[in-house]
């Protein structure tokens, strides 16, 4: 294994041991990198990728490696697909994929499709896909990058073999982070980020920010109408997005590629929902992370708290406070993520949360 790989996996030893045995004993048609974002799968497939490559290079190995180390690769046998929108476009998968893996390599004796974001395939991108991967050709190698492999189908799981990637240790997100906001929103952005790098630096971003503030409002329940600032951070986000994705799908449409109006109206509003429910989501995971700061200040315990930027006004609230309080609180919101789960309407669920949360604490 080259410094390179090893690298990239220095915090995820299960998936450094089965790379390493994979390039021991000869790569598989197939694998499945999956793990939370931001815990290193990208850069653990690029350094694979470049491995086999480099394996199987008929001139300079150490340049095709190189190569293939770039980003974005010039190595013509390195294809990366990336969803450019909320999902990847069944052409792009079909042609970039399906279709390129029957020709031969263009140099060497490998050829390695790395799908970014798998669980962004349509069912019908993935069906497509399920012949390539039950009938690879011997110089073929596809590895799916994915955080959420229950999208995936299963007849595509069962066919490739699975590397997994751990949550990143808050020390190796911190380290990260090196640089951006002062050191205790560092150490507060870490510890929230629940091992996802991506999520830490999100959340010091002036959105991220933010979703912050407006959680902990909603937390702090101060009147009845606290939870509106996450709710229009939330639909915000959604808009965004919506819009995001129509641009792009409006660019591919005039590419050429086949787009009704209709489809990209559609693609674009789930683009947008699926944004504004996970903005939601994690502005209500970062509500119940509040409370549980509460309940470890209640108890003396200051040396397990989250939100490290805001230790001072968290001490003040919990001055004289039952720890069962917040832990209560906490009950509340995750029972509140749950409901939302089931499609109720998200404006009654988070004003029946300030509710019982301002009965909670009086």
């Amino acid at each position: 294994m080259t410094g390179v790989l090893q690298e990239s996996t220095e915090h995820q030893p299960r998936a450094r041991l089965a790379l390493s045995a994979a390039l021991a004993s000869g790569p598989s048609h197939a694998y499945i990198f999956r793990g939370p974002r931001g815990a290193g799968k990208s850069a653990a497939a690029r350094a694979f990728a470049a491995e086999i490559l480099a394996e199987g290079a008929t001139s300079d190995p150490n340049d095709a490696r190189r190569r293939a180390l770039l980003d974005p690769s010039p190595h013509p046998d390195l294809v990366w697909l990336t969803p450019g929108g909320s999902q990847h476009m069944v052409e792009e998968v079909r042609e970039r994929v399906i279709r390129a893996a029957s020709y031969r390599p263009f140099e060497g004796g490998k050829r390695v499709f790395v799908v970014e974001a798998a669980e962004a395939m349509r069912d019908e991108s993935q069906n497509a896909l399920l012949k390539t991967l039950e009938e690879p050709a011997q110089f073929v190698h596809v590895i799916l990058l994915t955080s959420e492999p229950e999208a995936l189908l299963e007849t595509i799981a069962s066919r490739c073999q699975p590397i997994d990637f751990s949550p990143l240790p808050i020390a190796a997100i911190e380290a990260s982070l090196a640089g951006a906001g002062d050191p205790d929103e560092r150490a507060a952005a870490a510890r929230l980020a629940a091992g996802d790098l991506v999520r830490a630096r999100f959340l010091l971003s002036d959105e991220g920010r933010h979703l912050r503030a407006a959680a902990f409002e909603l937390a702090k329940a101060a009147g009845p109408d606290s939870f509106r600032d996450l709710l229009r951070t939330a639909e915000s986000a959604g808009s965004d997005a919506e819009e995001t994705a129509r641009d792009f799908l409006e660019e591919e449409k005039a590419s050429g590629l086949k787009r009704s109006a209709r489809d990209i109206a559609d693609a674009a509003k789930r683009a947008g929902r699926r944004r504004r429910t996970e903005i939601l989501d994690l502005g209500l995971e970062l509500c119940a992370g509040w409370y549980r700061d509460l309940a470890a200040l209640a108890t003396g315990a200051s040396e397990v708290v989250f939100n490290r930027d805001l230790l001072a006004e968290l001490k003040a609230q919990a001055a004289g406070l039952d720890s069962a309080r917040p832990r209560r609180a906490a009950e509340l919101v995750e029972d509140t993520r749950r409901r939302l789960d089931l499609n109720v309407s998200e404006e009654l669920a988070l004003e029946a949360l300030v509710f019982r949360v301002q009965r909670i604490f009086g």
